[in-house]
């Protein structure tokens, strides 16, 4: 394959869903009502609190609202931009304050230098904000990772699970769908990238697994360019 570029998701495939289910999550729920309260008139917050307001069709909710709002959005671990913003702001005092380090799979970290010395181009596409993104390769526990990508994409690029996101990938990096590897550990998203004309592989970690059609691997290492 001509691959020039390899895109990656992160939870299931670069990271644990563990650490962002046990971790992550849970420490932006709990420390969610007093950032909130502490940041509400900073420019970026206030922003997201009116899209809060506005998604939930709720234009007067009163702050306890908005958090209430919020947790719910993380219970149901709902793509939505503002949320991931403000978790990606809670998870920054968190890496800053050493509450934990960012989870990599070991196999993951070890490919990133063999793409470099290839020159292939690394870019990881979550529903986790960019911000969200560059902490947790920044503070992983095999130190800062973020020299090794050439960029990153969130819920603003599009929907994962739609063709359309990876349109607007390609157009971005502009590069043609066959030189573009995408990896991923759920279907859906394969699909959609699939449609785009991307070369896809399904990452299967656990054998509890929905599996598909899809060439699969289960480590980085599995990868032949």
């Amino acid at each position: 394959m001509g691959i020039r570029a390899i895109v990656v998701d992160t939870a299931g495939t670069t990271t644990d869903l563990n650490f962002i289910e046990d971790v992550l999550f849970p420490y932006s729920a709990k420390a969610l009502p007093a950032f909130l309260e502490e940041n509400q008139n900073n420019v970026l917050v206030e922003n997201c609190i009116c899209d809060v307001q506005d998604i939930a069709l709720e234009p007067n909710a009163n702050l306890a609202r908005v958090t209430e709002i919020l947790l719910q959005w993380i219970s149901e671990d709902r793509k939505a931009t503002p949320l991931k913003t403000i978790q990606g702001l809670i998870w920054k005092q968190g890496y800053a304050n050493g509450e934990f380090k960012g989870h990599i799979f070991p196999d993951f970290i070890e490919a990133l230098d063999g793409y470099k010395q290839k020159g292939l181009r690394v870019y990881s596409f979550s529903s986790g904000s960019v911000d969200a993104q560059k902490l947790l390769f920044g503070n992983s526990d095999a130190g800062d990772l973020t020299d090794k990508f050439n960029g990153h994409f969130d819920t603003r690029t599009g929907n994962k699970r739609f063709k359309q996101a990876y349109c607007n990938i390609l157009n971005t990096i502009s590069l043609s769908p066959k030189q573009i590897l995408f990896v991923s550990d759920v279907l859906e998203e394969l699909k959609a990238a699939d449609e785009a004309g991307l070369n896809v592989m399904q990452m299967v970690r656990d054998d509890k697994q929905r599996t598909g059609d899809f060439k699969q691997i289960s480590s980085f290492a599995d990868i032949e360019l």
